[in-house]
């Protein structure tokens, strides 16, 4: 209980039931209606009843305790008055209390499961004075104003029951009255002397006049904003209105549209102009054709990427257990991109690298371009150049043409939704130029580390920022790229795969896709080393592995046929014994070796855009007049190197037995099969000469040799390209000897371990060296000789002044 006032209190003593009063204080002359509900305030009650009605009412501390204790109980209270009390169905009892006079209480106990409080009255005559008098109309005028300023409180009856000539009930009366927390106003209960009491509920009066006066004047003020608030507010809504019967939409979709854009994180001049074409936008009707292609032109302002980026995996070790996982072999190019990331992780704004994949089709150009984007966390975007002939179809059309669009490379950021993705193009070789325009050209600013920074495409007209982007090309072929566009790119050459290799793609790769893709499982279907191989060199002949992934698709998909008539248990492991039933015959021999060496046929090996194949030159000598027939499709370049060939064995013509005049009796027919297909290039040369040497004398060419290089009117082999795709040729056809030009030896580092350790290559020099190798029958030793025509031309005696050398 809290500790009773310093004031002496005068009045007697008496005991009363006492009752805790929760979240209200009680006041002398206050009529209180109140319900009581707690057992322990209901026995007090009762007590109270059946005496002389009075009960002493003192408020807790805290209203929230149930059943407090005398020490939760203030010790100032009222004595009270209970004039009335009506019990209710749900067992609380309802009652009005007056307010008699206050009291302390001294001694409180608890009996028979309520308070009984000795409480002491103090009675204190106040005599009027004019400074009595005074006060009191202090008090009644300012609760005039504190009436007037709460709106909660009725004016008339407020002033009504404060109408009194005794300054202790006027004080009471208007402390009851006031709203004030329960603490203050238990402060004022606790003020037995009037006079004191007064000048304090003055003084309470003085500080809720002010704080209303200064809540009214924020409400005015706050009022009036809100006022002209709901002014603009409805001016809006007027306008909104006229805009939509005029069928110009609401002016919140221009408002969204200006946030944005200044939301997307262009560049400030993108973004003036962004925002200049807005008001150009808001200006237009939006019916006319003008207000559709700038708001197009606005959305894919907005589509771009412009500051939105992947966060990028610079983890070397991650990317090479993805590349693994994706790719077999390619030991190159994977250690070429772990280089680049190693570089990223040093440098922190690096330039964007442009890689140019080339290789003949089927050796995973396109996958190992996704599996960049998978090691290093960015988004994968791809666009084909297959065909393309159009301009525009790399920068955009202006925005003055109808239904103009921009151009792929911004569309295809657009789909990646980041400015840093792998973007590839694929097949860059097949783009062709015409009236419209040169695509190739219009990549060149795509594809310079130093100009792409700032990249226009014609629709947007702005400048865009490409060098985050890792930009991966992909070709069969260089020689139909130009030589500007090659020079922008890092060329990274793919070869075709060994049969080893095949079979391993195969084993871990292909097998289990084809698997999947026809619902089969592991112990349904299941291949055996034997049948990969059979099903690789007999119904594949190629440098990728696109066939054979089809064939293996084939043979899952006549399984999946099996098990779905037979049920879930049907197994089948395919063998090579059992694979023809699935496939029919086989439809390439395991070697296409001849099978006896003849007069005039030879093994030249060729690489094409599908990779290396072996070429079977043929040369038929005929009674004629010294005419040279080239038939099989054959280029501008393999008809020269015919020529060179002719003109070699003629100035060889009698190391090799042949008359001086042996050409002008007979014409000379080389062909070469397979004559739907275009055939061209330098390199059958040393094939060319070789069948003329072993046609025109009659001598037999080993049938298991091939060979391949240029050849010089003197007989000299120059190198060739292409080295490991026709060797591989050579082996996927069974042949396992080539000759080969010496300068090519540099190139043995690339050759895989299967080739080197498998064939027998010979290098050689000059022609003399190859029919020694190539012809089966023995050539005299070949001695050089000075043509008789050149004899008489220059007599020996004659000494010719020395030749300035050209240098170059």
């Amino acid at each position: 209980m809290s500790n009773p006032s310093k004031e002496t209190l005068s009045g007697g003593t008496q005991k009363l039931p006492m009752m805790p009063i929760r979240d209200m204080v009680i006041f002398p002359f206050m009529m209180t209606p109140f319900v009581v509900g707690r057992e322990s305030s209901v026995r007090a009650l009762e007590e109270a009843l059946s005496g002389d009605r009075k009960i002493f009412l003192a408020t807790q501390h805290d209203a929230s305790v149930d059943e407090p204790t005398a020490d939760d109980i203030y010790a100032t209270g009222t004595i009270g008055n209970i004039v009335q009390s009506v019990k209710m169905p749900d067992g609380n009892i309802k009652v009005l209390v007056e307010g008699v006079e206050r009291a302390r209480s001294v001694e409180v106990i608890d009996t028979d499961g309520f308070f009984v409080a000795t409480v002491r009255t103090g009675r204190t005559q106040l005599e009027m004075t004019p400074q009595v008098e005074q006060q009191m109309q202090r008090v009644h005028s300012l609760f005039e104003q504190y009436v007037k300023l709460q709106q909660s409180l009725n004016y008339e009856t407020m002033a009504a029951s404060v109408r009194s000539d005794e300054p202790a009930k006027l004080a009471d009366t208007i402390a009851a009255n006031l709203q004030l927390p329960i603490e203050e106003k238990q402060q004022l209960l606790e003020v037995f002397d009037p006079e004191q009491r007064l000048t304090r509920v003055g003084d309470v009066l003085d500080l809720a006049i002010e704080k209303l006066n200064m809540d009214r004047t924020i409400q005015s003020r706050v009022k009036r904003q809100m006022e002209k608030a709901q002014k603009e507010y409805y001016l809006n809504e007027k306008i909104k209105a006229i805009q939509k019967e005029l069928g110009r939409g609401e002016k919140s979709e221009f408002d969204e549209l200006k946030k944005k854009i200044e939301a997307a994180g262009m560049p400030r001049e993108v973004l003036e102009k962004s925002l200049q074409e807005l008001k150009k936008l808001e200006a237009m009707p939006p019916m006319s054709a003008e207000s559709t292609v700038s708001r197009n032109y606005l959305d894919w302002l907005l589509a771009v990427p412009w500051k939105k980026r992947s966060k990028e995996i610079r983890s070397i070790e991650h990317a090479e257990t993805i590349l693994n996982e994706d790719h077999y072999g390619l030991e190159k190019i994977k250690e070429r991109i772990l280089e680049f990331l190693a570089v990223r992780q040093l440098v922190k704004n690096p330039k964007g690298s442009i890689l140019c994949f080339v290789g003949p089709p089927g050796v995973g150009k396109t996958s190992l371009g996704m599996s960049i984007a998978k090691a290093t966390g960015r988004k994968f975007v791809r666009m084909s150049l297959g065909g393309v002939r159009d301009e525009a179809e790399i920068r955009g059309h202006r925005r003055t043409y109808i239904g103009a669009l921009p151009g792929q490379i911004i569309q295809s950021m657009k789909k990646a939704g980041t400015k840093n993705p792998v973007f590839m193009l694929d097949e860059i070789d097949k783009m062709a130029s015409d009236f419209r325009g040169d695509p190739a050209s219009a990549l060149l600013e795509v594809l310079d580390p130093e100009q792409n920074t700032s990249f226009q495409d014609h629709y947007l007209d702005v400048e865009y920022d490409l060098s985050q982007v890792l930009f991966v090309a992909t070709a069969n072929v260089l020689h139909t790229i130009p030589g500007p566009l090659q020079d922008r790119m890092e060329i990274l050459r793919l070869s075709g795969y060994t049969e080893l290799e095949k079979l391993e793609i195969a084993k871990q790769y292909l097998v289990k896709k084809q698997r999947e893709a026809t619902g089969l499982t592991d112990k349904q279907v299941s291949f055996g080393d034997d049948a990969l191989k059979h099903l690789i060199r007999g119904y594949t002949r190629e440098a990728g592995v696109r066939n054979l992934e089809r064939e293996i698709g084939n043979v899952c998909r006549k399984v999946a046929r099996r098990v779905v008539k037979d049920g879930p248990s049907h197994e089948e492991v395919i063998t090579g014994e059992n694979l023809p039933d699935l496939l029919g015959v086989a439809k390439f021999r395991d070697s296409q070796v001849h099978e006896k060496s003849e007069v005039g046929l030879v093994t030249g090996l060729a690489w094409t855009e599908m990779g290396g194949t072996i070429l079977q030159t043929e040369v038929q000598v005929l009674d004629g007049k010294g005419k040279l027939t080239t038939t099989g499709q054959l280029g501008d370049v393999m008809q020269e190197s015919a020529q060179a060939a002719l003109s070699y064995i003629r100035s060889r013509s009698h190391q090799l037995g042949l008359g001086k005049d042996f050409y002008r009796n007979v014409d000379i027919h080389v062909h070469v099969p397979e004559g739907a297909i275009p055939k061209d290039g330098p390199s059958a040369g040393i094939t060319l000469a070789t069948a003329l040497a072993s046609a025109l004398t009659g001598i037999k060419v080993r049938r298991d040799i091939a060979m391949t290089g240029e050849i010089t009117l003197r007989g000299k082999v120059l190198p060739i390209g292409g080295l490991k795709e026709k060797l591989l040729a050579a082996h996927r056809a069974g042949i396992y000897e080539a000759v080969l030009p010496d300068e090519n030896k540099k190139d043995l580092a690339e050759l895989p371990e299967l080739l080197k350790g498998s064939m027998k290559l010979h290098f050689v020099q000059d022609m003399d060296q190859v029919l020694q190798i190539a012809l089966e029958g023995k050539l005299p030793e070949l001695k050089e000789e000075k043509p008789e025509a050149l004899a008489k031309v220059l007599p020996t005696n004659i000494d010719l002044p020395p030749q300035p050398v050209s240098r170059q």
